[in-house]
């Protein structure tokens, strides 16, 4: 058995004793620590709001190689235009301004599933294929891959089109990772999907 199998195991047996389950996909479990010194984490862990985001280091995408298919696939969560306030000193987009744009787009369409409140709890394997200029149009395409209790996990891509042209380019794609709130700030399941 690896390592990643071994330490999702672990974790799993602790979540037992006393530790609730939020979220599980293939490379990620997201754990909320009711008791964080009874849960003993090493290594790739890091604590958010109260949560373990454990990644298996297995689960690295690889970053060199991108198929893309020649056009964004279904409706845009968001489409917008790069101004010139969103710019670097080289005159490019921020990267940060794209990435904000693709929270924003995950955030709708994760909202309109769980019919409420949701919190982005995880992202992951941002790269920058393609600049965006100025004037740009922009947009985001975000698809539910798999659903947890109270969690989702979207793929977001961010398309580019040249305000002079009809030709659309990929930027960039990441994984996110949502969880349906109640009122006070804590998950809830989803509803289910009619």
């Amino acid at each position: 058995m690896n390592d990643g199998k071994q330490s999702r195991q672990t974790l799993k047996r602790q979540l037992r004793s006393g530790h609730s389950f939020r979220a599980e996909t293939p490379d990620i479990l997201i754990v909320s620590l009711a008791r964080p010194s009874a849960l003993p984490l090493t290594g790739a862990c890091a604590p958010c709001r109260g949560a373990a985001i454990w990644r298996h280091a297995s689960s690295a995408p690889a970053r060199d190689k991108m198929t893309q298919p020649e056009h964004p696939q279904g409706q845009p969560a968001i489409r917008t235009t790069a101004m010139p306030a969103d710019t670097n000193p080289a005159g490019d987009i921020f990267g940060g301004w794209l990435m904000s744009q693709m929270d924003l787009a995950a955030g709708n369409v994760a909202a309109r599933r769980a019919r409420g409140r949701c919190a982005t709890v995880a992202v992951d394997s941002f790269t920058f294929h393609q600049p965006v200029k100025v004037g740009d149009e922009v947009s985001v395409f975000a698809t539910i891959l798999r659903e947890g209790r109270s969690s989702m996990q979207l793929h977001v891509e961010a398309w580019r089109r040249s305000r002079e042209g009809e030709e659309t380019q990929c930027v960039t794609r990441a994984s996110f990772v949502f969880v349906a709130l109640d009122a006070d700030g804590r998950p809830r399941p989803l509803p289910s999907a009619d």
